[in-house]
This record gives structure tokens, sequence and C-alpha cells, in this order.
């Protein structure tokens, strides 16, 4: 499977992560996280793959997280809830997620991609 680089592109964390995977000649495929926002079945997958806890797939810095106030919510609302949450609002997820199918990352650090994608 292709490497899909799932990602919104004025995003500065993303613009690197582009940078590294491009800079390490590693092919990949590109989806616009507002404009295909992954499905809740696609984000249920991304999530077992990646073994991270579900609000680790939040981006808590976005301001639509901020403004529909989800760091007091989430503790209250189930996984379903959640990934359904996520799956209607591609700025509410963390990004890039890249993904080969098996393994996922998710942001970008250097030693995350290093490890995962050389």
């Amino acid at each position: 499977m292709t490497i899909q680089f799932i990602q919104y592109p004025k995003c500065t964390t993303c613009k690197k992560a582009q940078k590294w995977l491009n800079d390490n000649e590693i092919a990949y495929e590109e989806v616009h996280i507002v404009e295909q926002p992954p499905s809740k079945d696609e984000l249920t997958k991304l999530w077992q793959a990646s073994g991270l806890p579900l609000k680790k797939f939040f981006n808590t810095s976005g301001m639509k997280y901020r403004e529909l106030g989800l760091k007091d919510k989430l503790a209250d609302m189930t996984e379903e809830e959640q990934l359904e949450l996520l799956a209607s609002d591609g700025m509410l997820i963390k990004r890039p997620i890249v993904t080969d199918g098996k393994k996922v990352t998710l942001g970008f650090k250097e030693s995350d991609f290093e490890q995962a994608w050389k």
C-alpha cells in the first residue's frame, strides 16, 4: 500500500512532515483532511493501528476544539461519540496522520518518522 499523508496544507507541522518525507524520498499520497476527512470507520482503523489513546487524535490546539469546549467534555464522551465527532470535522483531527495501513504516526516528530518510515 502507498503511504497516505493526511494533512491540511496551511498547517506548519504538516509542512515539516511533508518536507521530511520529500527529503527522504518517501512516496506518498496526499489527502486533504478538510476536503476528504477520514470516515468514522477509517478513524477507528487508524486509532486501533496507532496504539494511542483516542484523545490523542484531537487537535487540542485548534480553534474548533476550543470553541466546542472539548477539553472539559471529552472525558464524559464515549469512544463512539468521540469518533463520530472527529469524523464530523477534519479540523478537529490532529495532523498530519501518516499511515501505510499497518503503522500510523500522528503529528510530526522526526524521531518517530525515522523509526516508522525510513
